[in-house]
């Protein structure tokens, strides 16, 4: 995996726009496996956080290869990031469990418990773009956002 220096700037303002994102982990027999995570959050230059509330396979998997692919997608927008890297697991026995865990009760706001939260090193990533903005070159996020709401929202912008 080619190293590429990422900015916090970029990261975070990626993930500020996703509410629901995708890991991808793969076991040692080349098993693929991909579980949503709604509670993400950029630490830093190059780590992304993901509390885990409920995969255990996505567990298993780290355990036995640690390479993992994050996707995140802005439902309106219809761009996104991925990010891969190599992930670890802060055991709440760990030490820094209780530090990581307290940017997260903000978002979890009691609903959840933090089984144990994966942390990304982000070594790779790559812009998410909507096949739309490529294959009609005069589409702009505005217009997007107008199909999405239509689409996902049966939102009509003329009866407003």
């Amino acid at each position: 995996m080619k190293e590429k220096a990422v900015e916090i700037k970029d990261l975070k303002e990626a993930f500020d726009s996703i509410v629901l994102c995708w890991l991808a982990t793969v076991s040692s027999e080349g098993e693929p496996n991909v579980s949503p995570k709604e509670l993400f959050f950029v630490l830093d230059t190059e780590t992304l956080l993901i509390a885990n509330i409920a995969s255990p396979q996505s567990l298993k998997n780290i355990l036995q290869n640690s390479k993992v692919c994050v996707s995140g997608v802005n439902v309106f927008t219809q761009k996104g990031i991925q990010c891969k890297g190599i992930a670890t697991i802060i055991d709440p026995k760990d030490s820094d469990f209780k530090v990581h865990e307290k940017v997260f009760r903000p978002l979890i706001k009691g609903k959840f418990r933090i089984q144990n939260i994966i942390s990304i090193k982000v070594k790779q990533t790559k812009k998410i773009i909507a096949p739309s903005y490529f294959f009609y070159p005069n589409t702009d996020e505005k217009e997007q956002i107008k199909q999405a709401k239509r689409r996902y929202l049966n939102y009509d912008d003329n009866e407003d």
